[in-house]
């Protein structure tokens, strides 16, 4: 794709990385048989193709309109594009860069910027999070419909086992995770301990800064990363091996890290070291299957399950496949489930924001993922696993909770 960068972008680091991303695009149009947003509107400004040429406009000097940031809000950045892209645009990195000056030139009215900072403040602010939480677990019968829904059940933590193994990683705590489902930070570290490896939670980091990152707020996001880097920074000069995250939301942007803070002299060499350490627990229980595998009950029955892997998982990270070859060596049945490519509708805050996309696209995805009937959904991101519960009564979990269940079966 020819560019004429605008000067005011044109000589930056931001505008030659765009400049050579958009250069990758030969319109084949590939993206749009793999985007949600255009399998449902059919507007080619809702797809990828259109998305890039919205934001090469606006590069090239044209003024972002409200209809601009419309096109690109409705994206949800599952990167199934990048998945699909035979040049390999990086869409993702694109849409970035064009984001903040759309946000400038086209600013949202009040009430848009309140709800964000509202998502952004609160769903990071842990103990009122969990107190909102607690409250509508307590009154959900007095809720309307929809917003009981989103309510989750509560649920125990279980043991997390003290360290004892020479080989030690941390555990990023995140932001809602710990109020929503606080067993599966617990059930990974139990897995870990039965293999010889004990994992830290970490308290003094917080937020991975996806969260603010994807509400507009970019250099809120970067400062949530050094603050992450610099409470995880003595554990890992302390011999810790790796940093996993369990909700792959997370996870791919932590392994950012590096990209992000690359043109920070402070922190540039820090962040990639903490990028190049960050693991998804399907890298590091994979890495160690021969020794799991006689720690799991292979002969007590196995579960039909389906599973969704997040886009983060599979599109963000490439790791397309990994858990379900797990979840086959664990013994159980994985049901097929069509479209598996496509986003289950959560991403981040747009279940919030763009309520109806994310609904229609929920239910799509349930119907795929239940149409052989399984006893249990699973998948690996707390905001896949939140969104998806809240349109069906059948139990959604994270995969890791299923590899704890059989190692308890066998323990017993």
């Amino acid at each position: 794709m020819q560019t004429n960068l605008a000067p005011f972008i044109k000589d930056t680091p931001e505008g030659r990385e765009a400049e050579a991303i958009l250069r990758k695009c030969v319109h084949c149009g590939f993206c749009t048989a793999t985007c949600p947003t255009y399998q449902l509107l059919g507007d080619e400004l809702d797809g990828p193709r259109g998305r890039i040429y919205l934001i090469k406009e606006v590069l090239e000097g044209k003024t972002a309109t409200e209809t601009t940031r419309l096109h690109l809000d409705r994206c949800l950045t599952c990167r199934a594009c990048e998945t699909t892209c035979p040049s390999g645009v990086e869409y993702g990195r694109l849409v970035d860069i064009g984001r903040p000056i759309v946000e400038r030139q086209a600013p949202r009215d009040f009430a848009e910027r309140a709800t964000r900072y509202a998502l952004s403040k609160g769903l990071r602010a842990k103990a009122l999070f969990g107190t909102a939480l607690m409250l509508g677990r307590m009154t959900r019968g007095l809720l309307p419909r929809q917003l009981a829904r989103r309510v989750p059940a509560a649920r125990q933590a279980g043991e997390w086992p003290a360290p004892r193994h020479a080989r030690r990683v941390i555990v990023l705590e995140g932001c809602v995770q710990p109020s929503i489902a606080p067993g599966i930070d617990a059930a990974l570290a139990r897995v870990l301990d039965r293999i010889g490896i004990s994992a830290e939670a970490m308290t003094g980091g917080g937020c991975c800064g996806a969260l603010p990152f994807h509400l507009d707020a970019q250099d809120e996001g970067a400062m949530l990363a050094r603050r992450n880097i610099d409470a995880w920074w003595p554990r890992l000069q302390a011999g810790v091996e790796a940093i996993v995250v369990t909700a792959s939301g997370c996870g791919v942007m932590v392994k950012d890290y590096g990209h992000l803070l690359a043109r920070d002299p402070a922190y540039a060499a820090k962040a990639k070291r903490v990028a190049a350490l960050a693991r998804d627990p399907v890298e590091l229980i994979g890495d160690e299957w021969k020794r799991v595998a006689p720690l799991i009950a292979m002969d007590r029955g196995s579960r039909r399950v389906a599973f969704h892997p997040p886009c983060t998982l599979q599109h963000g990270m490439k790791m397309k496949g990994r858990v379900e070859e797990l979840l086959r060596a664990m013994g159980d049945e994985l049901v097929p489930v069509a479209d598996a490519h496509l986003c289950c509708g959560s991403a981040g805050t747009y279940s919030i924001l763009q309520p109806e996309l994310a609904t229609q696209l929920r239910r799509h995805k349930l119907a795929s993922l239940q149409a052989d009937r399984p006893d249990v959904i699973a998948t690996a991101n707390i905001g896949c696993q939140t969104h998806l519960a809240g349109g069906t009564a059948r139990p959604v979990v994270h995969w890791i909770e299923l590899l704890d269940d059989k190692m308890l079966e066998a323990s017993a």
